[in-house]
């Protein structure tokens, strides 16, 4: 992704805080509570760290937050901004180590990725908007209708493919999507491709056949280029909350995970999972998701994300 997907575009923060508002409103119900008293003592502590656990900030973000707070204003006066700049100081301290703009076709070639997810994540959508970008950038890549179970995927991929003048690999429904991703690397191969973006059902995490087929993938992968898939990324839907955790671990025992793209923030998104997702597994955070558009799909920034969730303005 190029600067120009920079989160300071006009109107992204705003967006993005609209959509964390579930998350926000109720990090500031849980500040209010602080401010029964004035001064910052164990027992408003106490009810600050329950309640940013509710908020699907998970308990180790919490404590660090209560902690530095602690450390710092304890038996002190303090004000409601000040509570929050904290949160968003710590969220931050966890998410900026794992920001990582997404590159892809400027290694292997054609570089192989793999893009993984439960069911209505957001998958085969996000792959169109990267497909859409590359193109715009001067790539080459083929898009891979992964999904064989669905023909509405297959079409959704198609219309992405035909949108920005690339390359698409079909089956049949129904087909082998091994067999499917296998000779799209072989064709990528002949061609001269970039890239090769492989979409794939989406699969519940406790469904062991599923996850056995997304297992078959990149063992056929491997066949055709011991190295693919270059990358796995894992598609997480951002109103999902606390459930995050459980996919990102089955999909990272399943598929190898490299890099996480968080979508649907634009509306009653539960963001404090990615920090939760991010505090246990340390994935890269590639980019966002704040509506369909080709641009809705942002680079992650550490700062932006925190200081939305937190309630503050864009600083």
């Amino acid at each position: 992704m190029s600067e120009r997907d920079s989160p300071k575009k006009p109107g992204f923060f705003s967006r993005l805080t609209a959509g964390l508002r579930r998350s926000s409103t109720s990090i500031a119900d849980s500040v209010t509570a602080v401010f029964t008293k004035k001064k910052l003592d164990a027992e408003t502590l106490e009810q600050l760290e329950d309640a940013l656990i509710a908020a699907d900030l998970g308990t180790a973000t919490a404590m660090r937050v209560t902690d530095r707070l602690a450390r710092d204003r304890f038996e002190k006066e303090i004000t409601d901004e000040e509570v929050r700049t904290a949160l968003a100081e710590t969220i931050a301290e966890t998410l900026a180590p794992l920001e990582a703009p997404l590159e892809i076709g400027r290694g292997a070639k054609p570089e192989v990725v793999l893009f993984v997810g439960v069911n209505g994540s957001g998958k085969t959508t996000t792959l169109g908007k990267i497909a859409a970008r590359m193109k715009h950038d001067g790539q080459s890549c083929l898009l891979v209708a992964g999904d064989t179970f669905r023909a509405a995927a297959v079409e959704q991929i198609s219309v992405w493919g035909e949108r920005a003048g690339l390359p698409v690999e079909i089956r049949d429904i129904g087909s082998d999507a091994a067999g499917l991703a296998f000779d799209a690397v072989q064709r990528a191969k002949r061609e001269g491709l970039d890239a090769v973006l492989i979409d794939t059902a989406g699969r519940l995490q406790n469904r062991t056949e599923l996850m056995d087929e997304l297992r078959k993938i990149v063992r056929v992968l491997k066949k055709v280029d011991e190295a693919a898939p270059h990358k796995v990324i894992l598609v997480l839907d951002g109103t999902v909350g606390s459930n995050a955790l459980s996919q990102a671990e089955a999909f990272r025992e399943a598929a190898n995970v490299t890099g996480l793209i968080m979508t649907k923030l634009d509306g009653t998104a539960k963001g404090g999972a990615l920090v939760q997702v991010a505090e246990k597994f340390a994935l890269p955070i590639h980019a966002i998701g704040i509506g369909e558009g080709i641009d809705d799909l942002q680079t992650f920034n550490a700062r932006a994300y925190s200081r939305a969730i937190a309630g503050l303005d864009e600083a």
